[in-house]
């Protein structure tokens, strides 16, 4: 799936049901579901997850509790906008997961 596809796939009801929960909450975000998103990013451990977890925390304007999911991601507090930072976190974990 490519970033196209992703985003063609939030026409849909659900989610692809292939999408790891960081992608999962992504496409649940930007169906202006943040509670869901969150839900599905806070109890796991991986740092795809945190990632996602950073910006959603960024979105909701609590930038404290972004910053230590980005340190728990290890990743830089984002720069972008909330929609490039959107989409540049899609498309890594896409990638990531073609790769695998």
């Amino acid at each position: 799936m490519d970033l196209q596809a992703f985003q063609g796939s939030l026409n849909e009801p659900m989610p692809p049901r292939e999408l790891a929960p960081a992608l999962k909450a992504l496409w649940y975000e930007a169906k202006d579901d943040w509670q869901r998103a969150h839900a599905l990013v806070q109890d796991e451990d991986d740092r795809d997850c945190a990632w996602v977890h950073a910006y959603l925390h960024r979105k909701e304007g609590d930038l404290s509790n972004a910053g230590y999911w980005y340190r728990r991601a290890h990743k830089p507090v984002a720069e972008l906008t909330l929609r490039e930072e959107w989409e540049a976190i899609v498309q890594a974990l896409l990638l990531a997961t073609a790769d695998d």
